[in-house]
């Protein structure tokens, strides 16, 4: 949406507000005639409006609503069709279709809490929703209730524990209910004496950092005190150069330091630019009070980050024992992880799974702690007494693993890590489960484990040719492996596989090399092989190329 609609309908809402009907539908007259952005969410608003001002203009108000619904499905806006149900659902709350009303209000909320509310709307769907619910009266004034946005911060934040998606919620949250256009949270970098942020609502987010003592947000940090700018160019503490390089235009200004239940800062709101006059002491006592609930869900999140990095390290750690057992294999489990990963990606698997099969596959040969040097380190065919010995090191995953006291999630891991030797057929080690009763991610990790087995070198041979690989991986379908993972897996495109092989020599892929591989995925290579007559003959020999550890490859 466009700057100067964007101010206008700002504008026409600032006097829907102060029920200047009249004004509303004047101004948004003007607007639907210069408008080409935004006009879908112009004719929402003055259809609104032009009940608002005379509910006998029910019928001309419905057809702009009816026309402005098909033009923001059409163009696909997400804040056009948020104010398409805020707008319908105030004409049907006002005529008495109270249920109906609240699925609008519905539909509002949801849109803005997934997409986005830069018309900053969610306050007024939030007060007629309550309206409604409270058995109030249709023509009650619909300025935003604070305790309302308060309790709604509240309860958005409780179950976040990942600190950059609580940052963004915080945000977005206080920009609604402060009625703003933008506002970004800051948090204290005790150790770097900085402040940053991954959010910065309105443009790209990216992490922002700077000393602590710089900047508006910097000064609050410091000296524990708020500062409420009515007119920020007319102000000495604004630096107007932010505004030079992005186009913005600051205004007004609140900022107010976040503190803890010890009152120790731990970071600061930046609200920018109140969407109807400036920034009062009310909207002060309000930020205030987010910031008492917020400092907790931070503190929290913070910790939660530190758990979680010192968990990884240990894993790692873990893994980086075995490889320290044997050169050879090194780094296999860190590759089973980027192909369990490639797998997982190509498959659509959400992030929360991705990163159960990420710890998984680095945690998956840990067993071999227990696993005998003579055996891990053994040139040569193992005999059948050493190959039942190998195989132990599974259960052994699964005892090392069970002990370590932590969340269901783990459980998962555990299941995840020990299950990668299992066969589709049943014929496995060391449950003998069979098919589906296989947990997914173990029939993930058996790809990737295999695949990585026979495509790295060992002590009692080298690396496989590439097709006599996708044969093992195409006639393993449905008796060694889930043949569907398998399909997935040779359906993923080579230039991806090649970088995962050179990170056993830590050679690169040049950029060209990368943009041709990228058409073609290992069943082409293998046909390309195979095919005398093949005219992509110079494909399979560019992918063998980086196969084979070419020592004379350098970066692009």
């Amino acid at each position: 949406m466009i700057d100067c609609d964007t101010e206008v309908i700002r504008k026409g809402l600032a006097l829907l507000e102060d029920k200047n009907y009249d004004g509303a539908v004047e101004l948004f007259e003007q607007a639907k005639e210069n408008s080409d952005d935004s006009v879908s969410v112009v004719l929402s608003l003055l259809g609104m409006a032009k009940y608002l001002q005379d509910k006998n203009n029910i019928s001309e108000a419905l057809k702009c609503l009816s026309d402005a619904r098909y033009m923001a499905q059409f163009s696909k806006s997400n804040t056009a069709k948020l104010v398409n149900e805020y707008a319908q659902g105030t004409v049907d709350f006002g005529e008495g279709n109270k249920e109906v009303a609240l699925i609008h209000f519905d539909n509002a909320k949801n849109i803005a809490m997934n997409y986005g509310d830069e018309l900053s709307i969610m306050g007024y769907v939030l007060t007629r929703a309550k309206q409604i619910k409270n058995g109030m009266d249709f023509t009650l004034p619909i300025k935003s209730d604070p305790l309302v946005s308060l309790v709604k911060i509240g309860r958005s934040i409780t179950a976040v524990t990942d600190i950059n998606v609580l940052l963004k919620v915080i945000a977005e949250e206080t920009k609604i209910a402060i009625q703003a256009d933008r506002c970004t949270v800051f948090l204290l970098d005790k150790e770097k004496n900085e402040l940053w942020s991954k959010v910065a609502l309105g443009m790209d987010s990216q992490e922002i950092r700077f000393p602590a003592d710089k900047g508006l947000a910097g000064y609050v940090v410091q000296t524990g005190e708020p500062l409420n700018i009515p007119d920020a160019y007319n102000d000495p503490r604004f630096n107007p150069e932010v505004d030079k390089k992005t186009g913005y235009v600051t205004k007004t200004i609140l900022c107010l330091p976040i503190k803890n239940n010890n009152q120790e800062i731990i970071g600061a709101f930046q609200v920018l630019n109140k969407i109807s006059g400036v920034f009062t002491k009310g909207d002060e006592d309000l930020l205030v009070a987010i910031g008492g609930s917020a400092s907790i869900a931070l503190e929290n999140a913070q910790l939660f980050k530190e758990q979680k990095e010192l968990f990884e390290s240990f894993i790692n750690t873990l893994a980086t024992s075995i490889d320290a057992r044997d050169k050879i294999t090194a780094g296999h489990s860190s590759r089973v992880k980027l192909y369990s990963m490639l797998l997982a990606d190509e498959l659509g698997c959400d992030e929360k799974f991705k990163e159960l099969i990420e710890k998984s596959a680095i945690l998956h040969d840990i067993g071999k702690i227990g696993i005998r040097d003579s055996v891990l380190q053994k040139e040569g065919k193992l005999t059948d007494e050493e190959y039942k010995h190998i195989q132990e090191h599974v259960k052994i995953t699964h005892d090392i693993l069970e002990k370590i006291h932590t969340s269901d999630d783990f459980k998962m891991i555990t299941e995840f890590a020990c299950s990668h030797h299992e066969k589709y057929d049943g014929s496995g080690y060391y449950r003998h489960l069979k098919g589906e009763e296989i947990p997914y991610g173990g029939r993930i990790l058996a790809v990737a484990d295999v695949f990585d087995a026979i495509t790295s070198k060992r002590h009692y041979r080298d690396k496989m040719p590439i097709q006599n690989v996708i044969d093992i991986l195409v006639s393993g379908k449905d008796r060694h492996f889930d043949g569907k993972l398998v399909d997935t897996f040779l359906n993923i495109s080579v230039d991806k596989i090649v970088r995962v092989f050179l990170t056993e020599n830590h050679h690169s892929l040049k950029d060209e090399d990368c943009e041709t591989l990228s058409h073609f995925n290992l069943r082409n290579i293998c046909d390309f092989i195979t095919d005398e007559n093949s005219q992509n003959k110079h494909i399979a020999e560019l992918f063998n190329f980086y196969y084979s550890g070419n020592k004379n490859n350098i970066e692009g």
